[in-house]
């Protein structure tokens, strides 16, 4: 028995299988800051938080006060940029809905449309368009208000939009009935290329002022 278990254990590999060590902190670490951005960027279709990029990248918790990570973050992004520039590249990163996605430049939008061709949920009508601006400018806002200031029902329009994902339900209002409120999506942002709703031309003044 004591053979056996001898033999057992100097069958037992000297390390751990790559499965069961821990994930490395900090991959690619011989890699510079600015190589591994560009790296995340190139593999998502979607904007990416700097927060995010911190944590992918490894380079610290972002639970404490030290803002040094997303320094870098940022200042990557402009060493990359200015590089595209210099280089004169068909794309740079943008901040979009909150994060950063690298984009091609507006310039080759008729080059990428003959590529791609037109998107195949085709464009929003001037109802939705209506519709939606409304939603932006006064969310968090009810059906109820909007059917106010369109003059028209709005049920199916508003279902379209969700379903594209441009507009979601964000809570319900505090009166009889507690109906729904309506709000736009990151979604929202992405597709008409901008960071954050306060970036609408004249987004303050046009805003629900109990909103």
């Amino acid at each position: 028995m004591e053979q056996q278990e001898a033999t057992e254990q100097s069958e037992l590999p000297d390390q751990a299988p790559a499965f069961m060590k821990a994930p490395d902190e900090t991959p690619c670490a011989d890699q510079s800051i600015e190589s591994r951005v560009e790296a995340v960027l190139l593999s998502v279709s979607r904007p990416v938080s700097e927060t995010k990029l911190v944590e992918f990248l490894g380079l610290g918790a972002m639970n404490t006060k030290d803002k040094m990570p997303i320094t870098m973050v940022k200042q990557a992004i402009d060493h990359l940029n200015a590089e595209y520039a210099q280089s004169g590249r068909a794309f740079r990163i943008e901040r979009l809905a909150g994060g950063w996605q690298l984009l091609t430049l507006s310039k080759f939008a008729p080059l990428m449309t003959r590529v791609h061709g037109a998107k195949s949920q085709g464009r929003l009508t001037p109802a939705s368009l209506d519709t939606l601006a409304i939603i932006a400018y006064r969310q968090p806002t009810l059906r109820s208000e909007l059917e106010a200031v369109r003059g028209v029902a709005c049920g199916d329009v508003l279902r379209g939009l969700m379903e594209r994902r441009l507009v979601r339900i964000t809570g319900r209002a505090e009166e009889l009935g507690r109906p729904m409120l309506y709000g736009t999506t990151n979604e929202f942002l992405r597709v008409f290329g901008i960071s954050r709703i306060e970036d609408l031309p004249q987004a303050r003044e046009l805003r629900n002022p109990a909103g």
